[in-house]
């Protein structure tokens, strides 16, 4: 009986940091979250981006494609990981429903822009969290007016 309880005791740290919970419902927060998605793509730590991204997550990608949250996740995890930069970033609530829009550049090894995209992702809040449910980027030139 006592094995079994340390079991259950130890099970959080067999898969990983649990997700956050009792976050903040408001802007600064949905912004805090997008940088540690930047951070989590250049670490590629899929623990991060999964308590992100909810299940039901689909992203447009600038070409059009569509992909869902385990697809992302896999490319995460065998991916090299690349740096990005965040810019012209902000947020909006709507009760349970918040956006965040910006512009990321993801940054060659040497540090020169690679490719920029203007982004929006769509969070619910849900679960004492935010959980993005969408995403949408569209390219940007890399040399703007």
């Amino acid at each position: 009986m006592r094995a079994a309880f340390c079991i259950l005791l130890l099970c959080p740290l067999l898969h990983g940091t649990p997700c956050p919970t009792k976050e903040a419902k408001d802007e600064a927060t949905l912004i805090r979250i997008e940088e540690t998605w930047a951070r989590a793509l250049e670490a590629q730590d899929v623990d991060a981006l999964s308590c992100i991204l909810a299940n039901e997550f689909e992203d447009a990608n600038p070409v059009g494609s569509l992909s869902g949250r385990s697809k992302i996740l896999n490319e995460v995890r065998t991916k090299p990981g690349s740096h990005h930069e965040l810019s012209e970033i902000h947020a909006r609530i709507y009760g349970e429903i918040g956006y965040v829009r910006g512009l990321a550049t993801a940054l060659t090894a040497d540090r020169r822009p690679k490719i920029m995209v203007r982004f929006t992702d769509l969070y619910v809040y849900r679960e004492g969290r935010w959980q993005c449910v969408a995403g949408h980027e569209s390219e940007v030139p890399l040399e703007r007016p």
